[in-house]
């Protein structure tokens, strides 16, 4: 998904193996993730992709006056948090050792690559399963 701040700005959904970075987008207060060829278009990821940085992921602390902080890690899922909360930041990225951060906290100029989509099982209504459990195999 793409967070809320980000209605403005041209956007496209996140394929396996996509090269991404992290980005201030023009016109807006969010930072997101953006492809390397395209710059200027935020790249929209599901709930449950997963995520390989470069580097050690490093974010801003709430107060500029305090450095940046380092996680130890370069792998990530994508989550959203805070959904029953309107106008704010929902898009969050969750590490392994259970420490989740808002994408718009991420430092600039970070390469992170989609590892892969989460699963989507097909919809099954009432009349699909009752005709599936009748077959014989």
């Amino acid at each position: 998904m793409c967070d809320y701040s980000l209605d403005l700005v041209a956007s496209r959904p996140a394929k396996v193996g996509d090269k991404l970075v992290t980005t201030q987008f023009q016109n807006s207060m969010t930072r997101g993730f953006a492809a390397i060829a395209e710059p200027n278009v935020a790249v929209c990821l599901l709930p449950g992709t997963e995520i390989v940085f470069e580097n050690e992921v490093e974010y801003e602390r709430f107060f500029a006056l305090f450095p940046n902080i380092k996680l130890g890690t370069k792998v990530a899922r994508f989550r959203q948090i805070n959904m029953g909360k309107p106008r704010v930041h929902h898009d969050a990225l969750e590490f392994p050792d259970g420490e989740t951060v808002l994408l718009t906290r991420l430092c600039e100029g970070q390469h992170a690559t989609v590892l892969q989509l989460p699963a989507s099982p097909r919809p099954v209504n009432a009349a699909e399963r009752q005709k599936g459990d009748s077959l014989v195999r």
